[in-house]
């Protein structure tokens, strides 16, 4: 692995230049005018801002040909060069680590996958430094330098210290990943929840461009939420914001690793469909494949066993829209593979739930797979480069 050498920078002194970018990076091509009316900034403003950032090669002016002309000068779009940075991107599983190389748009470029066979902190840290550098090697063909590595993890994860207090999956505690990571990368290393970095590639993006407040609902191994509240991704006081999977939907439901009973996450995850259909039916299923295949045959505890976890997630969805009151429920995760068995119930079980106005959430599904967690751990990278201290 290379050692570090002198990070590169982008040239956006101050927090308004840093927001005109993103405006332009999620919205763009735009004329100034349109920047300045979407940042809430003045024209001389964004002039000011997008000079420096024109000059080394982050920002490219083209001219509009469709646009009238100003004063008798054709109106410029102003829209970010995706090829002038590289990030790689990390979704560390359970099982599997994917890895992707993006350019400053989030644009995939390569990706990979190596199984995991070994979850101790020191053997990840070794593959992902291995796929990293795979990656690393891809982008020489571009000719450009790779600015930033993000790494998403499920759990408990402290972005502002890059540690992992807590992952059930990796069944990791008090790791301090960032730091770890940028010692034998040599690059800048952002650590996040990988929901969370779900949300952020959604809000710069994908389904959640242009909304100032919607949520991210993942359902599959875990039940995970993202919120973005106000235009912000929120975090909360601790990085637990947005915990869906623990809220209780009942009391006397089975225990959850969290310490409590009948949490979303303890009726509607995979393990705990498999293990409600064991329960009531009495017999072993190998798998989430095995259990899908079931219930489409009509088999009455497998349908049974995803009509509970379809209830439990429409109950979490509508506790979500009646305390934030978001516009949109973006539903994603490897769970939507079975979606077919439990959207109904989703639906009746959120109508139910869903105050007033809440009810007028629009939840729809967004199928992605891990390679797009991963292009998340990248979009958090291209966040921490934009607005990381000058």
């Amino acid at each position: 692995m290379p050692s570090p050498t002198d990070a590169e920078t982008l040239p956006a002194a101050t927090p308004a230049a840093s927001h005109i970018f993103t405006t332009v990076l999620s919205h763009g091509p735009l004329t100034r005018r349109e920047v300045a009316r979407r940042a809430g900034l003045s024209p001389a403003a964004v002039t000011k801002a997008v000079r420096p950032l024109i000059e080394s090669g982050y920002l490219v002016e083209d001219v509009d040909a469709e646009a009238p002309p100003a004063l008798g000068r054709p109106a410029g779009l102003v829209r970010v060069d995706g090829g002038r940075a590289l990030f790689i991107g990390v979704k560390l599983t359970g099982d599997e680590i994917i890895g992707v190389l993006t350019d400053l748009c989030c644009r995939s470029l390569v990706d990979r996958r190596v199984p995991l066979a070994d979850r101790a902190p020191e053997a990840v840290l070794a593959a992902t430094a291995d796929l990293v550098q795979e990656l690393l090697t891809e982008a020489e063909g571009y000719g450009v330098r790779v600015a930033g590595l993000g790494i998403a993890v499920s759990g408990d994860v402290d972005r502002a210290e890059g540690v992992v207090r807590y992952s059930p999956f990796l069944e990791w505690r008090e790791v301090p990943l960032a730091e770890l990571a940028a010692a034998v990368t040599g690059l800048p290393v952002t650590v996040d929840n990988d929901v969370r970095a779900l949300t952020v590639a959604e809000q710069w993006f994908g389904a959640g461009v242009g909304l100032s407040d919607f949520a991210v609902v993942t359902v599959g191994a875990g039940i995970g939420c993202g919120l973005v509240v106000h235009g912000r991704v929120v975090a909360g006081a601790h990085g637990v914001a947005g915990e869906i999977g623990h809220v209780t939907v009942d009391p006397d439901g089975p225990p959850c690793h969290c310490g409590n009973r009948g949490c979303v996450e303890a009726v509607a995850a995979d393990a705990a469909i498999l293990a409600r259909i064991r329960e009531t039916g009495g017999t072993e299923v190998a798998g989430t494949a095995e259990a899908v295949d079931r219930a489409r045959h009509g088999d009455a505890g497998a349908r049974e066993a995803y009509a509970r976890a379809g209830n439990a997630i429409g109950r979490g969805i509508a506790t979500v829209a009646n305390l934030l009151g978001p516009s949109r429920v973006i539903i994603s995760g490897e769970g939507l593979a079975a979606y077919d068995l439990f959207a109904e119930h989703v639906r009746e079980a959120f109508t139910a739930a869903a105050f007033g106005s809440a009810a007028r959430c629009d939840v729809q599904t967004r199928p992605l797979p891990f390679e797009e967690w991963a292009r998340g751990a990248a979009a958090t990278a291209i966040q921490s480069f934009i607005t990381a201290p000058r």
